[in-house]
């Protein structure tokens, strides 16, 4: 049974690279939910312009922003998933930024639930005790590599770059108050798991 709020329903939303995630964000999206993604955040920050440029120019250098004035993401992943200080300047320059930035959007929001679709949310180690429920889209990790290489004409090789810099699995699912297990559904079977959890956690957006 649920219980009257005052205050939204707060859902942190994570998964790992090629997981399905942004296709669940939607979905909740499309049932009302107010969407707020650090990911587009990021880029908002690091397109031409962006706030985020002069301190990332400072610290990696002129190379860090390509001819279009946006940043340089090839040369930037390279660089991060090559060295973890890096990774770790990169993310000092832009977390504080995005932070702001999401709490702004929360403070406006008119909805009864609010999800914060975070990318490394269980790596971050600072979002548990932002939101009141952590949904993890989870498949197998062949599956992810599979999905990524075709969308993005990464190699396999790229693609795994990035899941050994992603919380495991294991970490990902046990940090979760719920799981949707993305392997072998069709988008009709993950949209009907994403209307049975929001209907579970919000009854009164289920009817």
């Amino acid at each position: 049974m649920g219980l009257a709020r005052s205050q939204p329903l707060r859902i942190g939303l994570t998964g790992g690279i090629g997981s399905g995630k942004s296709t669940v964000a939607r979905g909740l999206a499309d049932l009302g939910a107010t969407l707020i993604d650090t990911d587009a955040i990021a880029r908002e920050l690091t397109a031409p312009g962006g706030a985020a440029l002069p301190a990332i120019a400072q610290r990696f250098g002129s190379r860090a922003i390509g001819a279009d004035g946006a940043l340089d993401r090839a040369h930037m992943r390279e660089l991060a998933f090559g060295d973890a200080a890096n990774r770790l300047a990169l993310e000092a320059i832009l977390h504080p930024m995005i932070g702001a930035e999401t709490s702004r959007l929360a403070a406006k929001a008119n909805s009864a639930t609010i999800v914060f679709d975070v990318p490394l949310l269980v790596e971050s180690g600072r979002w548990r005790d932002r939101v009141d429920r952590v949904l993890v889209v989870d498949c197998l990790e062949a599956t992810q590599i599979e999905r990524v290489m075709r969308r993005s004409g990464w190699t396999a090789l790229a693609v795994q770059a990035v899941l050994d810099q992603q919380a495991t699995r294991q970490d990902r699912r046990a940090a979760a108050d719920a799981v949707i297990f993305n392997e072998g559904l069709s988008l009709a079977e993950l949209q009907q798991q994403v209307r049975a959890l929001y209907a579970h956690w919000l009854p009164s957006a289920g009817s």
